[in-house]
């Protein structure tokens, strides 16, 4: 069936009525395991445990109703702004009533407008802009930072349409979040790639450090080849690299980084490295080098 293909293998009742399956038919075939039931009036052409990430996404839509579309934590996933590992599915529904199911996690608005919406692969789910806006409201300030500059890394950064969702939704929660945010967050400066960049940036607020850039390409002007650096002072010229397992302890990164070190110090830089066991475990190690070599931001007066 093509429309099972543009969805991601799962049908809704209404769509398999209007293919000549009644909904006694449906259930036959479910007995059978022809069709798989994932949500009441909700089927699919595979087993539950084959289905897709999207193919659950849709079914998830197809199961709230007309208008429902995949959104919050869920929508980012979609837009590629943000990972989720939650089990439940986000879906926001016009209006002030919705059907509850198992997995799901109903949002009821009623600014949800036919701007708010577009369809990704295939699945209708919020605009980015709506989706930034909504995920103000169910994650941390930090985690809306990371996905905003996510969002402007991807290409789909949209500051007139969250302008217009604040002034479309000046009561809700959201707006005071996004706006202080947007404000006050330079967009793209922040891009964590790990947890462990992402606790070092934590560890370099906390201490009050002015904010570095963050995978950052530096110039040595020694006619090599420019580095990326994992924060990055350039006021202070100092570089920290958060040495991962993964990537730093290879036989190829123990070659490279002390001669890019070695090239940094020439350059007038003040190269540091540090480790997971040192920023999560003992902090303190850390902590006065740099604070020796960056200072705190300076207090507003």
């Amino acid at each position: 069936m093509a429309l099972a293909v543009r969805q991601h293998a799962v049908l809704g009742l209404d769509q398999l009525r209007g293919l000549g399956l009644t909904a006694n038919a449906a259930r036959k075939r479910a007995r059978r395991l022809e069709l798989h039931r994932i949500h009441p009036g909700v089927y699919s052409l595979v087993p539950p445990q084959l289905l897709t990430r999207n193919g659950h996404w849709m079914a998830a839509v197809l199961a709230c109703g007309p208008g429902a579309v995949l959104s919050h934590r869920s929508a980012a996933a979609l837009h590629d702004i943000r990972r989720t590992e939650r089990a439940n599915i986000d879906i926001t529904v016009p209006g002030r009533s919705g059907r509850r199911h198992r997995g799901i996690d109903v949002h009821r608005s009623t600014t949800l407008s036919a701007a708010d919406v577009t369809v990704v692969d295939g699945i209708p789910c919020t605009t980015a802009a709506r989706t930034l806006f909504d995920l103000a409201e169910v994650v941390n300030r930090r985690a809306v930072e990371r996905a905003y500059d996510q969002a402007e890394i991807v290409g789909v950064f949209d500051l007139r349409g969250l302008e217009d969702q604040i002034a479309r939704n000046l009561t809700r929660p959201a707006a005071r979040m996004v706006r202080s945010v947007l404000e006050q967050h330079y967009l793209g400066s922040t891009p964590t790639w790990s947890e462990l960049e992402e606790a070092f940036l934590a560890l370099s607020r906390r201490l009050g450090l002015p904010d570095p850039r963050v995978n950052c390409w530096i110039d040595l002007g020694d006619g090599g080849p420019m580095i990326c650096g994992d924060f990055v002072w350039h006021a202070q010229r100092v570089i920290v690299e958060t040495d991962g397992g993964r990537t730093h302890g290879t036989h190829q990164a123990r070659e490279r980084d002390p001669r890019r070190d070695q090239r940094a110090i020439v350059a007038g830089w003040k190269p540091i490295r540090t480790t997971w066991r040192q920023v999560i475990r003992r902090p303190r190690e850390l902590e006065p080098t740099l604070l020796a070599l960056v200072g705190r931001r300076p207090q507003a007066a």
